[in-house]
Order: C-alpha cells, then sequence, then structure tokens
C-alpha cells in the first residue's frame, strides 16, 4: 500500500509548547514542509501563522504538496465570528485544507444549535472558497455515546445543506492530539473510536489524527475506512519505523 497518499504530516506545536524560540520552531516547522515536500506527502498541516511560509517553499520547490492549518485551535471554543475570521485569514494565506475545532463543549452541554451554526456557516465558507473542510470533535472528551451524537450531527447538517458532490470534502476528524487525558489514557485515534465515527459520519470521509504510530497502524486505519491520517511521525510510518512522537 502506498501509505503516503493517505498522510498528512503534521507539525502544529507553539514555540511556547516545544520549548523552542520562536526562531527556532520556525526552523524546525521549516524542517517539515521540506521533508513533506521530498516524501511527497499529500499535505503539510501546520498552524495559521505558519501557512504563508509554506506556501514560498511549496513554490520555491514547484511542489504539488498541499497546505492545512487548523482553525480555533486546540480547544474550538471561540466564537462563529473568531472562527470565521480565522480562516477567511488562512484562505488569503494560501491554505487549501480548513481543519476546525468542534466547540465539542458546547456539545457536551445541550448547545446543539450552536454547534449546528457554526458546522453550516463554517462548511459554507470553506467549499465556497473551493477548500477541504474537516471537524475536529476531539474523542478524548467524549464518551461513546457523544462519538456517535457528533459525528451524526456533522453529517445531518453536511448532508441537508449541500451538494452530495460536495461530501467527499468535508470530513469528520478524530483528535487535536492536544486534549489531556487522565491515566495516559489514549488522547487520538482508536480503532473503536473510528469506527463509531465511520458508522455515523458516513457518506461524509473520516481522518485519523493522533496516536497512529507504525505502519501497520495506518494501514488498519485505512483498511476500516479512513481516508486521511493525521501524524507528526508521517515519514517513519511510511518507512516501517515506529514513531515516538506524541501525536
Amino acid at each position: 500500500m502506498n501509505i503516503k497518499q493517505y498522510l498528512d504530516s503534521t507539525y502544529l506545536k507553539t514555540a511556547a509548547q516545544a520549548g523552542l524560540s520562536l526562531d527556532e520552531n520556525i526552523l524546525v516547522t521549516k524542517g517539515f514542509i521540506q521533508e513533506a515536500i521530498e516524501e511527497r506527502f499529500k499535505l503539510i498541516m501546520i498552524r495559521p501563522d505558519m501557512v504563508c511560509l509554506a506556501k514560498k517553499m511549496i513554490t520555491e520547490a514547484n511542489s504539488t504538496l498541499q497546505i492545512g492549518t487548523v482553525i480555533d485551535f486546540p480547544q474550538g471554543e471561540s466564537s462563529l465570528e473568531e472562527k470565521l475570521a480565522e480562516a477567511i485569514q488562512a484562505i488569503q494565506d494560501g491554505a487549501d485544507d480548513l481543519d476546525f475545532v468542534c466547540n465539542y463543549e458546547a456539545f457536551k452541554n445541550g448547545n446543539v444549535d450552536l454547534v449546528k451554526e457554526e458546522i453550516l456557516t463554517c462548511t459554507q465558507l470553506g467549499l465556497a472558497n473551493k477548500k477541504v473542510v474537516k471537524w475536529i470533535i476531539e474523542i478524548a472528551a467524549l464518551n461513546d455515546k457523544q462519538i456517535i451524537q457528533l459525528s451524526s450531527l456533522i453529517k445531518n447538517v453536511i448532508v441537508s445543506n449541500f451538494e452530495q458532490e460536495l461530501f467527499p470534502k468535508v470530513f469528520v476528524k478524530s483528535s487535536t492530539g492536544f486534549y489531556k487525558t487522565e491515566n495516559n489514557l489514549p488522547n487520538g485515534a482508536t480503532i473503536p473510536a473510528i469506527t463509531m465515527m465511520l458508522e455515523n459520519a458516513s457518506p461524509l470521509p473520516v481522518k485519523a489524527a493522533g496516536g497512529v504510530r507504525t505502519y501497520e497502524e495506518a494501514v488498519a486505519m485505512v483498511q476500516l475506512g479512513v481516508k486521511r491520517i493525521g501524524t507528526s511521525g508521517a515519514k517513519m510510518i511510511a518507512n516501517g519505523q515506529k514513531s515516538n512522537n506524541e501525536y
């Protein structure tokens, strides 16, 4: 299997999170972008403030590498207006994929209308600008029932409001990779959670992010039915090695 076509090489740490200076973190980001160009991965997933840098490097390399970025990362609790403003800036900077963190806490608290509105409005913005949109539901913060309900909610909003040919451009995504769990429980994609997402998000595609660290695990996710895999260890996975990266 050519696993590279499924891998979104990912680096989402701020300088503070990485324990680096701003300049050092830019160098790390550049390294991830260059690696993704050389390895011919499908996409590089980076923070919004690095999109312009990636666009410049990709253009200079005459590469087909696509750029993804995260919106309202990692909590997803910003207002709809703030989400839209950040997404608009990312579009202007050259992002191809917009990975929105769904306001999963609002969903858990029963504010379903708020969540429906942000899914509809932000998806409209992305699709109108010919972007791929992904909704991160943060499965580690949800129980099984909530994973099923939130995956279904996203599916229902998209199916009810958009044409069928656009469904492949709207993903339900498992995780940010940054959620803090107790007792070292997984904070990313697991087989049971991804199975629930696939069963309840269909016909929308699913992206497994976080926790995929080996080629075998990546293949297992693809065989389950996922269309994309987010990992900060893309090169190691593609080469059959085990990644020890955090997400």
